[in-house]
């Protein structure tokens, strides 16, 4: 018979074993504050706010987004990685923010693989080549034209240093045997309204951030860069069918959290961003914003986020972009 002392222990231990498990049934009780990386306007600003909003009625409290842009991405990153891991702060992180910015920016304060945790994808896009109305380019092959005819004349904006654009953009140049002027902005936004403006001529950005403009007629779109052509513009050709002979460049976006969150916590916010992707007016506000709505385990994505390090670091490498 066993003794009052060891019934007692074995009750303490079954009880704390199941503490984080009663905690993520209760959770949330107050209001998430979703951190994105990047300017408002910008793909991952526009996906993540769908999200948000939708995430805020599956889990009955208010998912807030806080934009906090800079060096591109790494200022909110570090405020994601840095904040307590309890469920109450998420980052809705993208490819240029986790994975480029990290690449060019070696001297971080902080590991963007060990000190962020993956929960799920909730998008993925394409870059899409966009030029300002006035251009005299009508397809990628004129617009390579001019560019040739006068090396370094034209801008090309980005969203910043070691954002998706600006590595899309120098890969561009790249595969065309090109040159121009690299404009770094403060976020997809600016960079796009840039474009609109006329300030600049071209940027090659997630198609997100410029359907609105495509849509309007303030931008005009020449292809974009994904294996096959986007369901959004799909009369558009893709950069390999225009002449790139196997140029790609897409990105993703998806959540994670500061790494130490309890796993059944990133399980309910799994399940809540799966049961939010798998519905259909999600789905059409996610693909009218130009992306194509994808959720993953928090596994799947991790493994992701590694292979793109793999893939990112060879065409960093291969643009020869400076590291800070």
């Amino acid at each position: 018979m066993p003794s009052p002392f060891r019934t007692l222990v074995a009750s303490l231990l079954v009880a704390a074993l199941g503490a984080p498990s009663v905690f993520a049934q209760q959770w949330p009780q107050r209001p998430l504050r979703m951190l994105v990386p990047q300017g408002a306007g910008s793909s991952n600003d526009t996906l993540s706010r769908i999200v948000a909003l939708r995430l805020s009625e599956i889990l009955g409290q208010q998912v807030v987004v806080d934009n906090r842009p800079g060096a591109g991405g790494i200022i909110g990153m570090e405020l994601a990685a840095r904040a307590a891991p309890d469920g109450y702060t998420l980052l809705g992180t993208a490819t240029a923010t986790q994975v480029i910015a990290p690449l060019i920016q070696r001297r971080l304060s902080f590991d963007p693989m060990r000190d962020l945790a993956p929960v799920s994808l909730f998008g993925v896009t394409q870059n899409v080549v966009v030029v300002h109305p006035a251009l005299a380019a009508k397809s990628p092959r004129e617009l390579i034209a001019l560019l040739k005819a006068s090396p370094g004349r034209l801008n090309m904006a980005s969203a910043g240093a070691g954002s998706q654009s600006h590595l899309a953009g120098v890969q561009f140049l790249l595969a065309s045997g090109t040159d121009a002027t690299h404009v770094p902005y403060k976020g997809g936004g600016a960079s796009v309204a840039a474009v609109v403006s006329g300030e600049a001529q071209f940027t090659i950005t997630p198609l997100p951030a410029t359907l609105t403009f495509i849509r309007s007629g303030q931008l005009r779109a020449l292809a974009t860069a994904g294996g096959q052509r986007a369901a959004q513009l799909a009369e558009l050709p893709t950069l390999d069918e225009a002449g790139l002979k196997g140029f790609r460049s897409t990105g993703w976006v998806g959540l994670m959290v500061p790494s130490g969150t309890a796993a059944p916590l990133i399980g309910r916010l799994n399940e809540a961003v799966v049961k939010a992707l798998a519905d259909p007016a999600t789905q059409e506000q996610v693909s009218r914003a130009g992306a194509d709505p994808v959720s993953s385990t928090p596994q799947a994505f991790g493994q992701l986020i590694r292979e793109e390090w793999d893939r990112l670091r060879q065409a960093v490498a291969a643009a020869k972009l400076a590291v800070d």
